[in-house]
């Protein structure tokens, strides 16, 4: 693919980027994604067309509300960016076929996910259950990964069942051993990290986010920023080794095969 067609990726990144904002914002709170349409969160006047162009509206209106001069969250615009390089990203890594429809997608719940949880300490049924269904459906139609599973028909499926259950057993044991330390949706949302990566691939998700959490943590300790009984939250960490994996997990699996196993 060429040029513009990862700018075209990037700017429908940056629109779907608006619609996570919108989840990330009224998940939590039990709301609608579809109704009421946006608004001010402190005025309540409904936003013009011309207010929600993304990061542009941002922007120009120096992240206050043209009517009653709250703050918009810096949020709201990090998503946004976030989403149309990773759509870009994604479109340059996969041709135009069904594996890049599932990089889209799930890029975007693993973004709504680490934003959520970042902000509210929460990991939603609500989204990892339906994503669960949607990675579970689309296993069917994916082919497996090469080097461990030939393709013989449905190749990914027996992938993806055991990615799902090597994830969630993962987090599992630490859950049931610290007795609320882990948090439930941790385990959910390693198990559709499974589904979505499959297996060896998995584990390329889960190290790299619990590497990636263990070094935040240990940082944020030594630099007193948090205390020993203060809670951080896992999920961005598993969704960003999520996104990793979607991207280089194979390079990963390969590279360890060829460095340490010889095959």
């Amino acid at each position: 693919m060429d040029g513009l067609i990862y700018f075209g990726f990037a700017l429908l990144g940056l629109s779907v980027g608006s619609f996570l904002n919108l989840c990330i914002d009224r998940l939590p709170r039990g709301g609608s994604i579809v109704s009421p349409p946006s608004h001010c969160d402190n005025c309540g006047r409904r936003l013009r067309p011309l207010e929600l162009v993304p990061v542009l509206s941002y922007l120009l209106l120096r992240g206050r509300c043209r009517y009653c001069g709250a703050g918009i969250p810096i949020r709201v615009l990090i998503v946004e960016l976030a989403s149309g390089t990773l759509y870009a990203l994604m479109a340059w890594h996969f041709d135009l076929n069904l594996e890049l429809a599932v990089a889209l997608i799930f890029t975007s719940v693993f973004l709504v996910i680490f934003f959520i949880d970042l902000e509210h300490g929460l990991i939603l049924n609500a989204v990892v259950f339906p994503a669960i269904a949607i990675a579970f459906v689309f296993s069917f139609f994916r082919s497996g990964y090469a080097e461990i599973w030939p393709d013989l028909g449905p190749g990914f499926v027996l992938s993806a069942m055991l990615g799902g259950a090597v994830g969630f057993t993962i987090l599992l044991l630490p859950y049931i051993i610290s007795r609320g330390g882990m948090g439930a949706g941790d385990v959910k949302l390693a198990g559709l990290i499974g589904l979505v990566n499959g297996f060896p691939l998995v584990l390329v998700a889960m190290f790299t986010g619990i590497v990636a959490g263990g070094a935040v943590a240990i940082s944020l300790l030594l630099s007193r920023v948090v205390g020993r009984t203060d809670a951080i939250p896992f999920g961005p960490f598993l969704a960003v080794g999520a996104v990793v994996s979607i991207v280089w997990g194979e390079r990963v699996v390969d590279w360890y095969q060829t460095s340490f196993t010889g095959l």
